[in-house]
């Protein structure tokens, strides 16, 4: 990998240049005057953006009257600005966004669109009652100006550990992390000690704002159910796990801890599907634990004739903090703020 290092210098130099341009105002940064709460990253996928979105949905919405969400669409077969209904699917709206569309579309706004500014404006113009929206993955998206930049970083691949794309996973070099106003410590043992959290914290600080806040959290895996009734199963046993997610590891950890797992295939990110993978899933033999962004590309193909007889599971996950007194301390951060600017 040390020949990739002179690329990744580069690419952190044409990165310093971009934000520079940002920082002192020769690109224009949009500022609207409503709270909008950016969840990103650092690294390439696999911090766990969508359930902490999904988090701040649950907190917001008791709290404030109309939200929405903006994500880009990643992977979808459409362009241009969409609100999700239902017609939507992952295909016309993208994996993730449409999972939050499933979980939340009676309740809250669900949108996509690749240029955020566009996007927002419509957004606004369209809703004047709203009073917040979750940006999903814009930590890079300098065209916005957030109200608050919450930025993830995975507990096993620490952004002071890592380096710029392509030697690394970085998508911009560790100071980008200034911008954040939160940092969450994301997918973290339940088991981490004080001792490991102030280690990271005194790590972390070198790239952070000294007021920024840091806070763990963890992931909670529910009971799996079926794609297709959604019914919770107890009894599953022996499984196939299948999973097209940036970092499958957690999944696959958890999976192998209370299920006899037989095999695990792994897909990239954002996996299409195709009727050569039924088939091989089919061979199997045995019943398909997969991950909830995995279950919402399966929706359509569920009466496929390879898959008919073959059940289907999904493990729902949600995120929560490591104790009760930091769940508190963050919540009543984001919603002091919210409620201060809506």
């Amino acid at each position: 990998m040390k020949f990739l290092f002179p690329f990744s210098i580069l690419y952190g130099f044409i990165t310093d240049i971009r934000n520079y341009f940002y920082n002192k105002g020769f690109w224009q940064e949009t500022i609207f005057h409503k709270p909008i709460i950016n969840v990103g990253n650092l690294t390439v996928g696999g911090t766990g953006k969508t359930p902490h979105v999904e988090y701040l949905i649950r907190l917001l919405k008791f709290t404030t009257h109309s939200i929405a969400t903006l994500s880009r669409g990643y992977g979808r077969k459409t362009t241009g600005f969409i609100v999700a209904d239902s017609e939507a699917t992952a295909q016309s709206i993208g994996d993730e966004p449409f999972q939050l569309y499933r979980k939340f579309g009676q309740e809250v706004m669900v949108t996509v669109g690749e240029k955020r500014v566009e996007a927002l404006t419509k957004i606004f113009n369209q809703n004047t009652d709203l009073e917040a929206i979750i940006l999903d993955d814009a930590f890079q998206h300098r065209a916005v100006k957030p109200l608050l930049n919450i930025l993830l970083m995975d507990y096993s691949r620490p952004i002071y550990d890592d380096f710029c794309f392509p030697a690394g996973r970085l998508r911009e070099r560790r100071h980008g992390a200034v911008r954040a106003d939160v940092v969450i410590v994301s997918k973290c043992p339940t088991d981490i000690s004080l001792e490991k959290q102030k280690d990271i914290n005194y790590a972390l600080r070198a790239y952070l704002k000294q007021t920024t806040p840091i806070f763990f959290s963890k992931i909670l895996y529910g009971k799996p159910q079926n794609c297709r009734s959604n019914e919770r199963e107890i009894s599953l046993k022996k499984v196939l796990l299948i999973s097209g997610i940036a970092n499958p590891k957690p999944f696959e950890e958890y999976a192998r801890k209370h299920f006899e797992v037989i095999n695990h295939k792994i897909f990239n990110d954002h996996h299409d599907f195709s009727e050569k993978d039924f088939i091989d899933i089919s061979l199997a033999k045995a019943p398909i634990l997969m991950t909830e962004k995995d279950m919402v590309k399966f929706q359509p193909f569920l009466a496929h004739e390879l898959l008919k007889d073959i059940a289907l599971y999904y493990l729902p996950i949600e995120i929560d903090f490591l104790n009760t007194e930091m769940k508190l301390a963050f919540d009543n951060f984001i919603l002091s703020q919210v409620i201060v600017n809506a």
